[in-house]
């Protein structure tokens, strides 16, 4: 008989390429996934993985293995939703993925209230940019995901997911407080033109949502930095380095001399949760969903209240 926890580890390095990417998504150590995949090798008494450089790849035969892997865990997960409906309780193991200031904006209290809720629940948390994260739902990695995307820049969907709408997540311009701009209430996007920008690098949502957005302005945006934290952002902000456009879910409280201002029209990201349709009946999915729409109306409060974006909240 073959292992399912050896053959999940076997499909998670083919789904994510790596040992060091199956270890992170499963929640292991990449020696523990390697001990995985030598003892289904031994089982198999056959070469799953063989090494390319630094990494490794999947020999003909594990490839096909993983694909069996895949069929059989789909079978588990129509098992383990059946038996969790028909108990009613939110049991097992919940792995949901989140972007980062979701991350630290919302899953913190989202997370504590469902501990408190379903204490038989093993929750846990992978940060992940959106793009991966809807793959990873789909392929049956994760569970649930919370991502974003922008009207103009949606992120591609797969047949067979569920979404629930949170809301938007407004985005401010950050910059020097005796910049030209900062006199201003709040700054048409005609005006962003000829700036030097701080942005996420090349392949993420709100990089795609910059370029777009001033290119339909007439220009090709000057991105001098490319950095993935909007903490790392602000600073070069602060250090007079440029602007940057920052969301602010999760935002920090912004450092002496940084101001935020709000652009017109508003850019603002769509925030909402995924997770596969056939698990809809699953009693942790609606327990997560209840509790990150919970924490999302908490957030939106809390940001009308502050009124000013140079106090509020933000985020990547």
């Amino acid at each position: 008989m073959l292992d399912l926890g050896r053959l999940r580890a076997l499909h998670a390095v083919a789904v994510h390429g790596s040992v060091g990417g199956a270890a992170a998504a499963l929640g292991f150590t990449p020696s523990a996934v390697s001990q995985q995949i030598s003892k289904l090798e031994r089982e198999t008494r056959t070469v799953l993985l063989e090494r390319q450089g630094r990494g490794v790849v999947l020999t003909d035969a594990a490839v096909r293995l993983a694909d069996t892997a895949r069929q059989l865990l789909a079978l588990v997960e129509q098992a383990e939703v059946t038996l969790e409906e028909r108990r009613g309780q939110a049991v097992g193991r919940l792995l949901v993925a989140s972007f980062a200031t979701g991350a630290r904006g919302l899953m913190p209290g989202a997370l504590t209230d469902l501990r408190e809720r379903c204490p038989d629940l093993d929750v846990r948390l992978l940060e992940c940019d959106p793009y991966p994260a809807a793959d990873l739902v789909a392929r049956g990695e994760v569970d649930l995901a919370l991502v974003q995307d922008w009207p103009t820049v949606p992120l591609p969907v797969q047949d067979g997911l569920s979404r629930l709408d949170l809301g938007l997540d407004p985005v401010d311009l950050l910059l020097r407080a005796e910049h030209p701009l900062a006199a201003l209430g709040t700054v048409p996007v005609a005006e962003l033109l000829g700036q030097r920008w701080i942005s996420v690098p090349p392949g993420n949502i709100c990089h795609d949502w910059l370029v777009r957005t001033l290119r339909e302005a007439g220009e090709e945006p000057d991105v001098l930095y490319q950095v993935g934290e909007f903490e790392t952002q602000i600073a070069l902000v602060e250090a007079g380095l440029g602007l940057g456009l920052v969301p602010r879910l999760g935002r920090a409280a912004l450092p002496p001399g940084v101001v935020a201002r709000p652009v017109s029209p508003e850019p603002a990201r769509r925030v909402y949760a995924l997770w596969r349709t056939q698990a809809s009946r699953r009693p942790a999915i609606t327990a997560a969903l209840l509790a990150m729409r919970e924490r999302w109306a908490a957030v939106e409060a809390a940001s009308a209240v502050v009124g000013g974006p140079d106090t509020g909240p933000a985020g990547p």
